[in-house]
């Protein structure tokens, strides 16, 4: 229990996707009179964490500034420990809050337990169940979830797991989750695009919301033929070799093979992503490849467009509350409730598979039609306020425990 003073909050992130679902957490922790918000960062991603940064106004306490061209899990994890140790023993803070899956979430909750600090899992509980798959972030996941004094879980699904796994109840609150707090700040009908390339592409497509028709006019070296724009981003680990050259191939087949379609490709920096991914698509028609984009014109591309093929997590959560259809090229998800509503279809990373479903929705009809009319589970824009609330509760600043998403309606948002 906090007696004198304000309850010291330090949030630790790395990499892009962290700092994406943390900016609606800390603004919230800002706004908060009863907390003293702390930010730190690994910097396990550089350029695209400080995309984040500079989109959100995060102010940063600490720069851990781990980052090494093709650094290995190994490396990450012992700089995050030897350089934030001697951060939170200067700091102390009350509680730490880490995020998801990374390296940098698992060695972080380990430091703060080697200083007897109390932390906090936002993004608690997603399981597979097989611990390469996703790979490393399932155990990484885990190993957060044990050393956590509490666990924020972004779904009723994501308490049951850990429920079944013998974590208490009273540590456990079901907030949603905050990509899609993040994702109801950013996307506008009105949205200017920093990209040049992108804005020029998309020069004649329709607002983001509540478009009639989601096949964009082309540019006019397309001869002014409806153009379906789908947006590809892949970059999982697990995937590297193997997976990346199918999922390759299927793009090339769909852009040779579709001239109804262009290819909208983020091309991750990682060198097991970039390299495959360019060879095959470098001189492919329909297709335009670009780096990494700042999160708001990521997330408002992403509302203009078709569909979305992806082997991200985070995608998952924010397409649907955008009404965008997701095939998803990974063997397993820790996210099932978004297979289960049918707003993402699994498919794997085999050529045939992704070819032929890709097909399938480009036929529009009810398949279509049902995946972008299903229900987003994830969230509706309050996680970041309930883990805030949780924070305060567990501290006994406020006697009433947070009510849980999911319990009080549909479980779910829409933007329409």
């Amino acid at each position: 229990m906090v007696t004198l003073g304000k309850i010291k909050v330090m949030s630790v992130f790395g990499t892009r996707p962290e700092a994406i679902k943390m900016a609606p957490v800390i603004k919230a922790l800002e706004a908060a009179p009863e907390i003293e918000s702390r930010v730190t960062v690994t910097a396990q991603h550089r350029e695209m964490l400080d995309q984040v940064l500079d989109c959100f106004s995060i102010k940063v306490d600490y720069d851990l500034d781990i980052m090494d061209y093709n650094q290995s899990l190994a490396q990450v994890t012992v700089r995050v420990l030897e350089r934030l140790t001697p951060v939170l023993q200067k700091e102390r803070p009350h509680i730490l809050l880490v995020h998801g899956d990374t390296a940098t979430t698992a060695a972080s909750a380990l430091a703060a337990y080697y200083l007897k600090i109390p932390c906090g899992h936002v993004e608690a509980g997603l399981r597979t169940y097989d611990k390469y798959a996703p790979f490393p972030e399932e155990i990484m996941r885990k190993i957060a979830d044990d050393i956590s004094d509490l666990r924020f879980a972004p779904t009723l699904r994501a308490k049951e797991n850990l429920l079944k796994e013998g974590f208490p109840e009273e540590t456990i609150f079901v907030t949603g989750n905050t990509a899609v707090d993040a994702l109801l700040m950013t996307v506008r009908d009105n949205h200017t695009f920093k990209d040049a390339r992108l804005r020029e592409v998309l020069s004649r497509s329709g607002p983001a919301l509540d478009r009639a028709s989601y096949a964009c006019s082309s540019s006019d070296d397309e001869g002014g033929r409806g153009i379906k724009d789908i947006l590809v981003e892949v970059h999982r680990r697990e995937n590297f070799g193997a997976g990346m050259e199918e999922i390759g191939r299927a793009l090339r087949w769909i852009a040779e093979n579709r001239e109804d379609v262009r290819l909208l490709v983020s091309v991750h920096p990682n060198p097991n992503v970039r390299e495959p991914i360019t060879r095959w698509l470098k001189d492919a028609p329909r297709v335009v490849m670009f780096e990494p984009l700042d999160y708001p014109d990521y997330v408002n591309l992403m509302a203009r467009c078709y569909l979305v093929i992806s082997d991200s997590g985070g995608v998952q959560e924010e397409a649907p509350s955008v009404r965008v259809p997701v095939v998803l090229c990974r063997e397993k998800t820790e996210r099932p409730e978004a297979v289960e509503a049918g707003v993402v279809v699994l498919v794997g990373t085999k050529f045939s598979a992704i070819t032929s479903m890709v097909s399938r929705l480009l036929g529009g009809g009810p398949d279509y039609e049902a995946m972008r009319s299903g229900k987003n589970p994830f969230g509706d824009g309050l996680a970041s306020r309930r883990i805030v609330d949780a924070i305060l509760y567990r501290y006994n600043v406020s006697r009433v425990r947070p009510h849980e998403f999911g319990e009080e309606g549909d479980g779910g948002v829409r933007i329409h």
